[in-house]
Parts: structure tokens; sequence; C-alpha cells
């Protein structure tokens, strides 16, 4: 396996560098963009329960803060529970805004390695071709085998080069489509906070 990495010349070792960096941006976005720990279901019910019993105090807005990405937006409207409900919202959105960019961390860099991985690998293979059909015309003398072996250890470029942009592109669009999911469905409970806050819902 190392020979023909070898073989398959320097421009290989680029290739091989953004497929550890695509794998360690998979495992980490699989870990952290978990709908449990993410959007905790239960979460809303248990404030709304503390709100009507114990009210707003600046330790239940930090803890529920300290929860998760969601406690982080619910908090930020339990800070302005006293404000008008323009204000409320606003304090929720602008902090919605700040998650959803924690959210997306990492995506664009993945989403780049998917894009220019097979150009990589066809820059790595037409540089090897290139190598080939200068070392064969050198001599004067064409050895058919050669020159297919060649070939094909050039063409490895290309393989590797779309063996990391598939799954690299699948987890790029399942990752934007989760935080896409995970976002909406904190605005809506956030529209339920607000909403039982200003007594438009029970």
């Amino acid at each position: 396996m190392f020979a023909l990495i070898q073989a398959s010349g320097w421009t290989i070792w680029p290739l091989l560098l953004a497929s550890v960096i695509a794998v360690a941006l998979i495992i980490e976005r699989l870990v952290t963009l978990r709908r449990s720990k993410v959007v905790p279901s239960s979460l809303l019910d248990k404030i709304v329960v503390d709100l009507r019993q114990k009210g707003v105090s600046a330790e239940m807005a930090n803890r529920v803060e300290a929860h998760s990405p969601l406690g982080r937006v619910l908090a930020a409207g339990l800070r302005n529970v006293n404000s008008s409900r323009e204000v409320m919202k606003e304090s929720i959105e602008e902090t919605g805004r700040a998650v959803t960019h924690e959210l997306e961390r990492f995506l664009t860099t993945l989403g780049t390695i998917a894009s220019i991985s097979p150009l990589m690998g066809l820059f790595g293979t037409i540089v090897g071709m290139i190598d080939i059909f200068a070392s064969q015309g050198a001599g004067g003398v064409t050895n058919p085998q050669l020159l297919s072996q060649g070939i094909s250890i050039a063409l490895n470029n290309t393989g590797l080069g779309l063996i990391i942009a598939i799954p690299a592109t699948i987890f790029w669009r399942h990752f934007r489509a989760l935080v896409d999911s995970f976002v909406i469905d904190m605005e809506q409970q956030a529209i339920k906070l607000v909403e039982v806050v200003h007594g438009e819902r029970r």
C-alpha cells in the first residue's frame, strides 16, 4: 500500500491530508450534531413549569443557557421576559443567529474538501501522465506494459479524489439538512416560549 502511494507521486499527499481532515470533521460533527444534545425534547416543558411555579431568576437563565444550544436561545428570551414581545423576539433572534453559526462550524471546510478533491485527483493524474509520456519519449522506444502500468498508477490520484469527495459530499449535505431542521425546531420552541410568557398560549 505504501509502495503504491509512493509510486503515485507527490500529488497524492495533499489528497491523503484532505482525507484525514474530512474523516476528522465528519466524526466531530456526528458527535456534536446529535438531536438530544442540540434540541432536547423536554427542555421547553421544564422551563414553562419552572416559569409558572417560581418565575424567572438569573440562576435559572444561566442553568438553561448552559444546558444546550436550544437552552442558549431560550435563555435569551428568559432574560427579557419583562420586556415587550418585540424586544424578547429580537434577543432570541440575535442569539439564534450566533447558535446557528456555531452549528454550521466546519461545514464550509467539509464542503470545500468535497468540491476540490476530484480536481486535486485530476491534477495528480495529469502530472503523472505528463511524467510518463515524457519518460517514454526520451528513450525513443515505448514499452506498452510500462506505459499501461504508469497510467494505472497515475489514475490512483483521480480514484482517491473521488473516494474522498463522494462520502464528504454525502455527509456535508446531511449535516446541512440537520442544522436546518435544528434551526426550525429552535425557532418553533422559542415562539412557544414567547407566547407562554405573554399569555398567548397555555
